[in-house]
């Protein structure tokens, strides 16, 4: 005990203030990380919650798409796989061919009102896709130079098509794929004419860019391109 005594006088500091001085410390840093451990927790919380919205808001979207083309899904003239809009080529075009079909025609006719009343309520814009299977253009068709035309050619056809149906031109625009992208093998004929189609998909609308400044030379003619 008197030895005790010798040390704290010796230091000038008890023994148990330095003691308590490490526990509080000790109890700053437990908070710190508790804390953080909090942050993190309401960080994953706060990402679950959006993740969970988006998904409900994607499966409303479809649910609505899905309602408003009712009557073209249910004659079987159309599919509608993850929120995308599929016709067969074969309904649409001869083969390799970018002239419409009655049957296409018709298809088209039944999409374009329901296709404008969804995207009056929606800030989407529909792009619709043409695709080809792998096989080359005959040499015999000299109106495209190859399956990148061919497709681009049948968008633009349906997109004319929805437009002349009453579908706004700023709401739908036309792309072209090609053969790239197939959904089947391209070693059957089966298989190849699943892979030559059109897809028409609801996508968000681009954000408004700010006004370019005027060309420094006058803009070359911007006519429409014919389809033969």
């Amino acid at each position: 005990m008197s030895d005790e005594l010798e040390l704290e006088s010796e230091s000038g500091t008890p023994i148990w203030a330095a003691f308590g001085d490490l526990m509080s410390v000790l109890l700053g840093a437990f908070v710190l990380i508790l804390v953080g451990v909090i942050a993190v927790q309401l960080q994953l919380s706060t990402r679950l919650d959006e993740e969970v919205k988006q998904r409900r808001a994607e499966a409303q979207r479809r649910t609505t798409l899905e309602q408003a083309l009712a009557v073209p899904l249910a004659a079987g003239r159309v599919t509608l796989v993850d929120g995308r809009i599929g016709i067969r080529g074969s309904v649409l075009f001869a083969l390799n061919s970018d002239q419409l079909q009655p049957e296409g025609r018709e298809v088209l006719r039944s999409l374009a009102g329901p296709l404008a009343q969804y995207l009056q309520s929606r800030a989407e814009i529909l792009m619709v896709s043409g695709f080809t299977d792998d096989q080359q253009v005959h040499d015999s068709n000299r109106h495209f130079t190859d399956n990148w035309e061919l497709s681009a050619q049948r968008a633009l056809t349906v997109t004319r098509a929805l437009i002349a149906d009453g579908m706004p031109s700023s709401s739908v625009f036309a792309a072209a794929f090609g053969s790239e992208q197939p959904v089947s093998g391209n070693d059957t004929d089966e298989g190849r004419s699943k892979n030559r189609r059109v897809e028409i998909a609801p996508i968000p609308k681009p954000s408004a860019a700010p006004a370019a400044p005027p060309a420094a030379l006058p803009a070359a003619s911007t006519a429409p391109a014919h389809a033969d």
